[in-house]
């Protein structure tokens, strides 16, 4: 490092000190663009500036050196009563924290600040670590809705965990987005009750997103036990619950769901029609052929090119050597 490098790094630290904002925002910014790891102590300590603007400045420059020494003073920012710096802070440390940082994250989740707590939350999904899991399951139980959901989401993003009855409890919340949340982790989990919970909430729930966020999880889970609450669900009022139900009918191909294909294939939506012609090629049922003529002539080109698919695959189907 020369001479006048050391002495253009000291002269704008020096800055940071001035009693004029505009000063310590230069002096921010520029040293975000030296870019001298021996700025780093000094735009810590420019976190606890008296400005707001200085304070985010220097989160947004600590973000770019990416370095973990950081870590600590970012996740402190979590608590600032702006907003803005919260967030980016959030931001910052989502591409900064790791393994190493657990203890600090999990000593965070115990401040009692439903703010930071909800940040440390969404960070211990870049973790992955099972180690979590103790600290993550009592928010299930929180008095504020966006905390639950924020747990019952984290859970999902766990390493090796598989089974978590109290997350099944949480399809029965009175936050309809907490449900919403618990059902796309269930579609993680392997309770033995969780599919039939699943295909409870994908026909009844009141939230047609529940509903659909179930769908999407019975099309992970791919269990044929889940056949008959689809079909009931494949005529479900919001078109975006008929799409992902007839996605999940795809991962179990079933010949009793043919009829509601069909049907499907005149839905008013061409996502929908899309589906059922990619669904009924899966079944390569010859019965389906006359419906899926029909569909090569969709204002979607979309669909009818699945259409076209469709009936190749059941013509080749056709001309295979029978087992028998």
């Amino acid at each position: 490092m020369s001479l006048d490098t050391d002495s253009e790094l000291k002269i704008w630290i020096d800055l940071l000190q001035s009693s004029e904002e505009s000063d310590r925002l230069v002096a921010v910014k520029t040293l975000q663009h030296l870019y001298d790891d021996r700025a780093i102590d000094a735009l810590i300590a420019a976190l606890k500036d008296e400005s707001p603007a200085v304070q985010k400045l220097a989160v947004t420059a600590l973000w770019e050196f990416a370095n973990p020494k950081a870590v600590p003073a970012l996740i402190a920012c979590l608590g600032s009563s702006d907003e803005d710096i919260r967030e980016e802070a959030k931001s910052a440390l989502g591409e900064l924290v790791s393994g190493d940082h657990l203890l600090l994250l999990l000593d965070a989740l115990q401040t009692g600040d439903g703010p930071v707590q909800l940040h440390v939350l969404y960070l211990l999904r870049k973790i992955h670590d099972v180690q979590c899991l103790p600290y993550v399951l009592p928010f299930f139980e929180s008095t504020h809705p966006p905390l639950r959901e924020a747990a019952v989401t984290t859970l999902r993003y766990l390493n090796q965990v598989n089974q978590c009855p109290p997350a099944i409890a949480l399809m029965d919340d009175v936050d309809e987005k907490v449900r919403r949340a618990a059902a796309l982790t269930l579609g993680h989990l392997s309770d033995a009750d969780v599919v039939g919970r699943l295909c409870r909430a994908m026909t009844d729930d009141p939230d047609w997103q529940v509903r659909r966020d179930a769908a999407k999880s019975l099309a992970l889970h791919a269990d044929a036990i889940a056949v008959p609450a689809l079909e009931v669900a494949i005529t479900d009022a919001h078109w975006q619950v008929r799409k992902f139900v007839i996605q999940a009918i795809q991962k179990t191909p079933q010949s009793s769901t043919m009829p509601a294909l069909i049907q499907a294939l005149a839905d008013e939506y061409s996502d929908v029609r899309r589906d059922a012609a990619i669904a009924l090629g899966l079944l390569r049922n010859p019965e389906a052929l006359q419906a899926l003529q029909q569909a090569l002539d969709d204002p979607d080109r979309d669909v009818s090119i699945h259409a076209e698919r469709a009936i190749l695959k059941i013509q080749e189907s056709l001309q295979e050597p029978s087992n028998a």
